[in-house]
């Protein structure tokens, strides 16, 4: 068996938390991924708030996987002494999901308000797969630039649209159709390297 990858989740504020249960799922069923960091966001909180029901200051791990893992922990995103300061910290990479449009413009412009924005600055200043799934539309010309700056930067951005050509039929069918191939595009899963 190949080497577990530790990972970093974020949780920002755009809608779309469920998906990153979905993605918190897939990553902590995965038998590849030794550990991951749950990093959200003070706006993240209220959203995953609103979007699942329950207290903003609650356990997130308990909040976005619905139990706790001994494999998750989550981190405040405020916590300026948590080890993701810092490129000697071992992670493979860091997906965002959902990720805003504020915090990829932070990434962009290499200004960090947060432990997230901090923890991506890292993944790219060490060369490490950084994922933002984007969830807004429609884009202005700023975002697109932003988009571009963080793509030249070595960032992917993965903007969270459902595919329609397997003929989906509920949402929980899209969420994990984009769960599967986003896994697949970071080479986890049961579907990497099926071309999901």
């Amino acid at each position: 068996m190949a080497e577990q990858r530790n990972m970093i989740l974020a949780v920002t504020g755009a809608g779309g938390t469920r998906m990153a249960h979905h993605v918190l799922a897939a990553l902590e069923a995965d038998e590849g991924v030794g550990h991951v960091d749950l990093l959200v966001s003070s706006c993240g909180r209220k959203l995953v708030a609103h979007e699942f029901g329950g207290a903003e200051d609650r356990d997130m791990v308990q909040a976005v996987l619905g139990r706790e893992s001994g494999k998750v922990t989550a981190w405040d995103a405020d916590d300026w002494a948590a080890p993701h300061t810092s490129g000697s910290h071992a992670v493979w990479g860091m997906l965002v999901v959902p990720c805003s449009l504020g915090t990829m413009s932070r990434v962009a412009q290499g200004h960090s308000d947060s432990l997230i924005e901090r923890a991506a600055d890292v993944c790219l200043k060490q060369r490490r797969p950084l994922v933002l799934c984007v969830r807004d539309t429609p884009f202005n010309l700023i975002h697109l630039r932003n988009m571009t700056q963080v793509t030249e930067a070595g960032a992917v951005v993965y903007p969270m649209i459902p595919s329609f050509y397997t003929l989906p039929e509920t949402v929980e069918q899209m969420y994990e159709q984009f769960t599967a191939r986003l896994m697949d595009f970071v080479g986890l899963g049961q579907q990497a390297g099926a071309g999901v």
